[in-house]
This record gives C-alpha cells, structure tokens and sequence, in this order.
C-alpha cells in the first residue's frame, strides 16, 4: 500500500494533488499543531473539504496534542483511518475506542527514539500501527534504518496471529530506502517528496509500490 503525503503537495492545489496520485491506497494527511511539533499545517476544515474533493481513503495522522479531545471529530468527518501518537496520549486505547465508535479505523504512532514494547499489550485495541522513520514535524527529512526493528518485532506478532493491524511507516520513503521498509515487514508506505517533487506523481506511486511487492516476501506472499 503507498500512501502519498500531501504535506509534499502543493497546498494550493489539493484537490488536483489528490487527483494527480488517483489509485493510491491512501492519502496521508499530517495534521500538526505548532504543540506536539514545532509546526503548524491544516485541521479539520481543510481535512472535510478534500473529504469532498477525492475518493482516496484519507489516513490523517494527527501529531498535536489532546488527541481524546481532537481525534474523533476526524473520523466523524469522514476519514478512513486516524492516527495519533503514542506520546501525546493518557489513555490510548480509550482514544482508540472512540475514534472506531466515530466510524473510523484508529491507529498509534511512535515516534523514531520511542520503544515499541511499552505499547505491545494494547495493540490489540488499534487497526495501525505508524512507525516513524524521522522526527515528525517536517517533510524531506533523511530516512532513519534504526526504527525497522520495531516493524519487524510487530510484524512476527501479526504473522503469529497474536495481532491483526497494518504494519505503516512515515519518512524519508523513496527508491532507495523502500525496500529496506518491505523486507522489515511494512504493509504501508508513506512517501511525500518522492511522490510529489517528481513530474509524475501517479508514475511515481506505481514505481513506489512495485519496488515493495518485489522486495518482500511478506507481500509477495
């Protein structure tokens, strides 16, 4: 699965972005509050218009602060899949619970220096799992190797039956570092600059996921 990322995109032309990368899986929307990062992107005004501009699931992927109080009203909107971080959370799977009760899939986020055993035991309560290959907050950072064995602890317990959840992985996707990514077991790829800074973005998500259908044998299978 590749979901492009539209803090690549150009912000003044989203709906044509979205349409320009027709056939993804999922679009990724970061939403960054100025908070939890030192950024400030979109909400959820702009999150209901693209709703209304494209038929890409929407996979938001919310890095603010009080994620019980601002995360259900994205699903509620129409967003297929939520994310929120692990850091930012009292009770994640109270989050998680209530966002699926707004009709959309929930999902966790780590950041890269935040270790995944802690939240093992709760991954049951989640339907993804975003593992973060840079520091979030800003696009075109450099990929970070170091976090796949996150990927691969969770993906042996997916294989294993013990988890049922998407394997996802946001930052510094492209060409080169993808394949890395599939063979550590990632079912979803998020990739921005090496979606959108190319002539063609549709191209682009093509080459992108036939390069991780033939790294891994995991979604080869």
């Amino acid at each position: 699965m590749i979901a492009p990322s539209i803090l690549s995109a150009d912000f003044a032309r989203l709906a044509d972005e979205a349409a320009a990368v027709a056939g993804s899986d999922w679009l990724h929307v970061d939403v960054m509050d100025a908070h939890f990062v030192p950024n400030l992107t979109l909400g959820l005004p702009v999150v209901s218009s693209l709703l209304k501009a494209t038929d890409i699931p929407l996979d938001c992927h919310l890095m603010i602060e009080d994620p019980a109080r601002w995360a259900p009203p994205y699903a509620e909107a129409g967003a297929y899949n939520v994310t929120f971080h692990a850091e930012a959370a009292d009770d994640p799977v109270a989050v998680a619970r209530d966002i699926r009760a707004a009709g959309a899939k929930a999902g966790l986020s780590i950041k890269p220096n935040t270790p995944i055993e802690p939240y093992l035991e709760i991954l049951r309560g989640f339907d993804t799992l975003l593992v973060m290959s840079v520091e979030p907050g800003f696009g075109g950072q450099s990929f970070m190797p170091e976090v796949l064995d996150k990927a691969r602890t969770v993906r042996r317990l997916v294989d294993a039956g013990e988890l049922r959840l998407v394997v996802e992985i946001d930052g510094g996707i492209n060409d080169d570092t993808i394949a890395q990514a599939a063979e550590a077991g990632i079912d979803c790829f998020v990739a921005g600059s090496a979606v959108y800074d190319t002539d063609d973005p549709g191209r682009a998500v093509t080459a992108l996921r036939a390069a991780a259908a033939s790294a891994s044998p995991h979604l080869t299978a």
